[in-house]
This record gives structure tokens, C-alpha cells and sequence, in this order.
């Protein structure tokens, strides 16, 4: 296999789409090969390691600007900023699951106080959404 891909290539190789390559383009996170007179760019292996190394980062929850910094690191202590930015996201990841739980604990709640029937009564979960649910569905938020 060619070690010069076409965009298309990268693309298929990388996982992505080529509007995705061309996006981490502009945003500075992936280089654009110089286009020859005639021709089309040719990109590296190395393009394609890069957009899998993004992809990990974005999987992990880094953003895009986040993982801009992580493909430049400028800083002598690189390891040290990078394990700061990784437990500050590793701190929102837990917020957000603790938010989830509390969440699903409330939905388990309401569904077990609803007994659905034909006969045209009130449902528990809308009358509760309704006049506004328990304290720690309203955290859940």
C-alpha cells in the first residue's frame, strides 16, 4: 500500500469523512499538503495516525480547541499540563454521570408510582412533571 494517499484514501483509512478532514484542517489540527501545479494533494500515513490520535481525544471528551493544544504542546512540563487537563475532564465526566444517575433515579421513581390503566386516570409521571418533580430530579438538570 501507497505510502501517499489522496484525500479520499485518508478519508476511508482514517474512519471519517473528507469534510471532516477538511474541517480539522481549518481548525488548525491537521496540515494541508502543498498542492503540486497539477495534481492533487497527497497526504501521509502520518495524516491518518493524526486524525485517529483527534478521534481518541473527542472519545474521551476533549474538545476540539483541547486537543489543539494537546497536538502543540509548547509548555516544558507537557506531561504535567496534560495529566491537569485529563483529570479536569475526568472531574466533568463524573459530574455529568452523577447528573445521569440522579436522573434515572428520579425516572425510576415516577415509574414505579405509575400504574397505567384504561380508564382514563390521571397519569402519576405527567401529574409529577406536572407540578413539578422531586428536588432531585430538579438537580438532575
Amino acid at each position: 500500500m501507497s505510502n501517499v494517499l489522496s484525500i479520499g484514501r485518508l478519508a476511508e483509512l482514517a474512519g471519517v469523512s473528507v469534510e471532516t478532514i477538511r474541517f480539522y484542517q481549518r481548525r488548525g489540527l491537521l496540515l494541508e499538503p502543498d498542492k503540486p501545479e497539477q495534481g492533487y494533494r497527497r497526504y501521509s500515513r502520518q495524516a491518518a495516525d493524526q486524525i485517529g490520535f483527534i478521534k481518541r481525544a473527542q472519545a474521551l471528551g476533549f474538545t476540539l480547541d483541547e486537543v489543539g493544544m494537546l497536538l502543540r504542546p509548547a509548555q516544558a512540563d507537557v506531561c504535567g499540563a496534560t495529566r491537569r487537563l485529563a483529570v479536569a475532564k475526568l472531574e466533568l465526566i463524573d459530574a455529568k454521570v452523577a447528573k445521569l444517575l440522579a436522573a434515572r433515579n428520579a425516572l425510576e421513581q415516577l415509574i414505579e408510582q405509575c400504574e397505567p390503566n384504561d380508564k382514563g386516570a390521571s397519569c402519576a409521571i405527567i401529574e409529577a412533571l406536572t407540578r413539578r418533580v422531586p428536588a432531585r430530579l430538579d438537580e438532575a438538570e
